[in-house]
């Protein structure tokens, strides 16, 4: 049996600053129907940030939707045709001040492919200097630096839960033997 589904009709259900929502009928198949709820996003990159002395830059900031602070890589999304990478380097100046001379990509995640078709891109920035920062005006983080290994332990301990930040701090610890 093949795993595909087509699309028979989509209905828009909302339409706003950063999601489109609508809802698709389609095909299964084993050849009965069924309902999609689809949120639509631009995209978006993390940045796992590591300074010479293996430290992450990290920022703390409130999740509405989670009603609770979350320790997470500086992150963003996409603008409207705007290069992953350039995005990367937007975002990682924006939240933290920082720039940095190397760049490595640590591959995409779909954070929720059950109802969005979001991709994070990651990657990895090295060779840091430092300006100031410029977060969007309603964006209110604190930057810190922690080290990568006591971020891999938090990691596995659970007490970091963003998926974007998991993904990066483990790949890297895996991929570069940090």
């Amino acid at each position: 049996m093949k795993l595909l589904e087509k699309m028979i009709s989509t209905q828009p259900i909302f339409d706003g600053r950063i999601i489109r929502v609508h809802v698709d009928e389609v095909s299964l198949p084993n050849g009965r129907t069924a309902q999609r709820e689809v949120v639509n996003h631009p995209g978006g990159v993390g940045i796992l940030a590591i300074d010479d002395d293996k430290n992450v830059l990290t920022v703390t900031q409130y999740r509405y939707v989670y009603r609770q602070t979350l320790l997470e890589i500086p992150a963003g999304k996409l603008e409207s045709g705007e290069d992953p990478r350039e995005a990367a380097k937007r975002e990682l100046r924006e939240e933290t001040g920082a720039a940095a001379s190397e760049w490595r990509s640590l591959g995409e995640i779909y954070p929720t492919p059950g109802f969005c078709d979001e991709i994070i891109r990651l990657y990895l920035a090295r060779g840091l200097s430092y300006g100031e920062m410029a977060p969007d005006e309603d964006e209110f983080l604190d930057v810190r630096r922690l080290p990568f290994s006591v971020m891999v332990d938090m990691v596995l301990s659970g007490e970091i839960t963003d998926g974007k930040t998991c993904v990066a701090i483990l790949k890297a610890k895996l991929l570069l033997g940090l």
